[in-house]
């Protein structure tokens, strides 16, 4: 991928959850190409540790300096808050969130979803998230420039029927909490947008043998069987240009990345 003119995001502090595998570390390493401290947070510490490895051996010294991992469980309030504070300590600004992280379910239908997988999914996916968006507005809030938050949700979290009872609700109410917060902050230099992605290649997906054959016919009959998958470079670039001064009018905002498979 090639970058024209000034490295945008250079001096600028990002934290990206969910960094290190799939659309995270896409994100990450796209950020870090533009000139960004990233604060890369991920519960797998392994899978941060190969990242730091795969950037040592293919990118410049400075990408490397300004990549930070932190490792910790979204799902905890106090892991949002630290990784905020540590992008603060880093660069004296926390300048960009971008809410990555989640686990997605097995296409269980309400009747077939539990207290524990339904607690979980709503914890990683919706409650992480909030945590994380009140301890950067908090700071963004004293700062001369405010900042911009993008969260990942889905187009589950526009249509109903496209994954389990518990990641739909989830994705639902992350496109809720973000659209709240850009309108609650919007004279506060503080935007926040949404990237809403359709099926891309990750490892994010569940495993056959789990899936729920009554959620997924369900799913799947309201579907075009020859949907194409995107690449996860597709949703680091929209997250890349939203979170930038380039979209410095756009605020509130769902993008969808799913090419067109929401249209039906």
């Amino acid at each position: 991928m090639q970058y024209m003119g000034k490295l945008e995001f250079a001096g600028k502090s990002v934290v990206i959850t969910g960094a290190a595998a799939g659309m995270g570390k896409a994100i990450t390493v796209n950020f870090l190409k533009n000139g960004a401290t990233v604060v890369a947070v991920d519960v797998n510490e392994s899978a941060l540790d190969a990242l730091g490895r795969e950037l040592k051996e293919n990118s410049t010294e400075d990408i490397v300096k300004n990549f930070i991992p932190f490792v910790g469980d979204i799902s905890r309030q106090e892991v949002n808050e630290e990784m905020i504070e540590k992008a603060v300590r880093a660069t004296g600004e926390i300048n960009v969130l971008v809410n990555n992280a989640g686990v997605a379910g097995h296409s269980e239908p309400v009747t077939e979803t539990t207290n524990e997988d339904w607690n979980r999914i709503i914890d990683i996916n919706l409650n992480g998230p909030m945590y994380a968006m009140r301890a950067a507005v908090n700071k963004m809030l004293r700062q001369e420039n405010g900042g911009s938050i993008v969260t990942i949700a889905s187009v589950a979290g526009i249509k109903g029927c496209r994954s389990s009872v518990a990641y739909s609700v989830a994705k639902h109410g992350l496109v809720g909490l973000c659209e709240h917060t850009a309108y609650a902050y919007m004279h506060k230099g503080i935007r926040s947008n949404i990237v809403c992605p359709g099926a891309i290649r990750t490892g994010m997906t569940s495993k056959p043998e789990l899936e729920s054959e009554f959620g997924r016919s369900r799913i799947m009959s309201g579907m075009d069987p020859q949907f194409v998958f995107g690449d996860t470079a597709d949703i680091a670039e929209a997250v890349l240009y939203l979170a930038s001064d380039r979209a410095k009018f756009i605020n509130g905002a769902r993008l969808v990345v799913d090419g067109g498979i929401s249209c039906n």
